[in-house]
């Protein structure tokens, strides 16, 4: 297939600029993915990656291998080799739930200096309505005087574990622009991946991503306090679930109860889509709700485990999974970190495994708690199994064998792994979400 290959350079070595950096060189690009953080790019030479998404590392090596791949420190040089700057630095949220874009703005002034000839900005990071005509304003100023460029706004929506299908197979690629020009280059970029392209105005595509983001974390809260209401009733919110997901109108995804949502996304989207909506005039209390729902679901897990383990100061608990959701090492805005945080401060001795998070979450606990070296590990002794996260390995291991390794058959199931019938036939004290034992 014949297409125009571009020369691109991705700012910020992050989840979102590595992923898209290594996709873009895999559909033929020259990319260059530029970090200011010394130690990241030395080790992404070395073949060090400072995330682990399924894939990732061989799809790097390859293309480093094949020449379209390569790794900088310096933004003049980025932009210099380029004609295509994708902006996908880190966007925090403030305390007040603003987003921070200093790291935004601090680039484009760079790039701006940088350039000699016209360029196309894209902002591939989550950003506020507005701040694709933040980058212009800024560009403008310090570009040289008269050189013309265009503004693109092109949200990412790639789901951890699941990135770079996401990126080569996607539902929709959302794109912002401002001229016909900068439309046929960025529907050049993309020609070998055979997606719909929905093309909109800056501010739409700036919109498109959070109203995505915050629908879906409604969508997770709702049937987390669906779930609380069938424990309530002796029903079972799998077959609550299933029928609603039947609807058409509904659909099945994210209607899957347990602990709430975690991540560097939703959590950080909803608390700037409420921000957004705010300095808009417009109070978005749904959302509001739906963030106070996601973290009373944590609670409301806590305290299940706090009530039902007698004398729990001293007693081994077993923790599986640490990271958000599986196939990921990202501990942000993890629901463990507060439960396990909670169990500690109760006096619990937690002995915790996660195929893969393990080193992140040595980082956040320090040596309070214990590791282990495979699920089973974590069982022996244990007078409590406390499930956190929906790996597929723990789905394999036989309820049988993990009762024959406890010191007392006890499961607090956040994720709701394992059939209720079976648990309770085989003699579990099994606790689920959403799942009444009636």
């Amino acid at each position: 297939m014949s297409f125009k290959k571009e020369k691109i350079c991705v700012i910020g070595a992050g989840y979102v600029g590595l992923v898209s950096g290594t996709c873009f060189a895999q559909i033929g690009h020259r990319v260059v993915c530029v970090d200011n953080n010394k130690e990241k790019i030395e080790n992404l030479e070395k073949g060090i990656l400072p995330i682990y998404e399924p894939g990732l590392e061989k799809m790097i090596s390859k293309n480093k291998r094949e020449g379209r791949l390569s790794f900088a420190t310096s933004i003049a040089q980025g932009v210099g080799e380029s004609n295509i700057i994708f902006i996908a630095v880190h966007t925090p949220t403030k305390e007040n739930g603003e987003t921070n874009l200093q790291y935004v703005e601090d680039v484009s002034r760079e790039v701006a200096r940088a350039m000699d000839k016209y360029k196309v900005l894209v902002s591939k990071s989550t950003m506020p309505v507005n701040t694709g005509q933040k980058i212009k304003e800024i560009i403008t100023k310090y570009c040289p005087k008269g050189l013309a460029f265009d503004i693109v706004s092109n949200p990412e929506f790639l789901k951890e574990g699941t990135a770079i299908k996401d990126f080569l197979e996607p539902d929709r690629i959302v794109i912002g622009v401002e001229s016909k020009k900068a439309e046929k280059i960025m529907r050049g970029i993309y020609k070998p991946i055979k997606s719909p392209i929905i093309f909109t105005s800056i501010e739409s595509s700036e919109i498109i991503k959070h109203a995505c983001n915050a629908f879906l974390a409604t969508k997770i809260s709702f049937i987390n306090a669906i779930a609380n209401i069938c424990e309530k009733n002796s029903a079972n919110v799998e077959e609550v679930a299933m029928a609603m997901g039947l609807d058409k109108r509904i659909g099945s995804d994210f209607l899957k109860a347990g602990i709430g949502f975690g991540g560097s996304c939703f959590p950080k989207d909803v608390d700037a889509f409420i921000n957004v909506a705010k300095k808009s005039g417009y109070e978005f209390n749904l959302l509001k709700e739906v963030k106070k729902i996601n973290k009373k679901q944590r609670e409301i897990f806590l305290d299940n485990i706090i009530r039902h383990v007698p004398d729990i100061k001293g007693k081994n608990i077993a923790v599986w999974g640490l990271s958000f959701k599986p196939d990921t090492d990202d501990m942000r805005e993890a629901p463990s970190v507060d439960i396990i945080n909670g169990l500690i401060a109760q006096g619990a001795i937690v002995k915790a495994f996660d195929p893969v998070a393990i080193k992140k979450s040595k980082e956040i606990f320090k040596d309070e708690i214990m590791y282990c070296k495979d699920a089973k590990e974590a069982l022996r002794d244990s007078v409590a199994l406390v499930v956190l996260t929906e790996w597929g390995h723990f789905k394999k291991i036989k309820p049988e064998e993990i009762k024959k390794l406890m010191k007392f058959p006890r499961i607090f199931d956040g994720r709701n792994i394992f059939p209720l019938r079976k648990m309770a036939d085989l003699g579990f004290d099994y606790h689920s979400i959403g799942k009444n034992k009636k």
